[in-house]
């Protein structure tokens, strides 16, 4: 049997760690797949499969688009072609949208004294070319002093329905599996169980964004209960989605940590793998 953890952040969206890190505690962990899903950005893939294969660790490209609805729905995609039309057309509008959802931002901030230079939010950004994530603006400001940390500053100014929060530039969840599978990928609902709806409305939306092409459901997560994991597979089996699993890990001494909750691909999900 092959464990696999299919949602990991690196440093090229809002993780600390590098590739190489990953594929280091993947191969400590015993994983013998793992998938990359940064935000709204699949830069880390060709490092991550190289680092992967020298470690005998399989690697399919991932990716994690940031959607929302009246509330956040992530999408997580497995397999994207980043050489495909689709997917540059996708990104080039990924990266532009995190530019003006940032400018946004900030003069909200401004707006309540808060002045954090544009500088010193791209000051936080690892990797050139790839898009602003708002915790490069937390950072930012915890770095100037207006908060203890970045995570305790997004709480208070950026998380959902603060005063800073904002959406432009982003896609509805049904635009998101449609990106993703115009691009070849595999789409999967991430981390139903953050999902802030009422129970039968998600059960709507899963049921509805099944119809456009998703294909998975994240029912192992390392933020569900037991009693959580045991209905989304439930509700995986209702609506003939793939169950796929991940950590979410961010960083290497955070709370969650590569490889777990402990994950085993059925042999669909790895049929469907097969091509990516």
């Amino acid at each position: 049997m092959t464990r696999a953890d299919m949602h990991i952040h690196t440093y090229y969206s809002d993780g600390l760690q590098s590739p190489a890190d990953v594929v280091a505690a993947a191969r400590a962990a015993g994983l013998g797949l793992i998938c990359v899903t940064d935000h709204d950005t699949m830069e880390a893939a060709g490092e991550t499969k190289k680092r992967a294969a020298e470690a005998g660790i399989r690697a399919v490209d991932g990716i994690e688009i940031s959607a929302y609805s009246s509330v956040k729905v992530h999408v997580l995609g497995y397999g994207l072609d980043r050489e495909c039309a689709e997917y540059k057309r996708y990104y080039k509008g990924a990266v532009e949208g995190s530019f003006a959802r940032c400018e946004d931002t900030l003069k909200k901030l401004a707006s309540r004294g808060i002045i954090i230079p544009f500088d010193a939010v791209l000051g936080e950004r690892s990797e050139d070319n790839t898009p602003v994530h708002s915790m490069f603006i937390c950072r930012a400001a915890a770095k100037l002093g207006y908060a203890g940390s970045a995570g305790e500053f997004y709480m208070a100014y950026i998380a959902e329905g603060k005063c800073a929060h904002s959406r432009v530039g982003r896609l509805t969840p049904q635009e998101a599996v449609r990106t993703i599978c115009d691009c070849g990928g595999l789409a999967s609902l991430a981390h139903p169980g953050r999902i802030a709806l009422d129970k039968s409305v998600r059960e709507e939306l899963i049921c509805r964004l099944a119809d456009q092409g998703l294909r998975g459901i994240e029912a192992v997560y390392s933020g569900h209960t037991d009693i959580q994991t045991a209905y989304y597979k439930e509700i995986a089996q209702k609506f003939g989605l793939l169950v796929t699993g991940g950590s979410d890990t961010h960083f290497r001494t955070g709370s969650r940590s590569i490889g777990t909750p402990i994950f085993y691909p059925d042999e669909e999900l790895l049929r469907a793998l097969e091509d990516y």
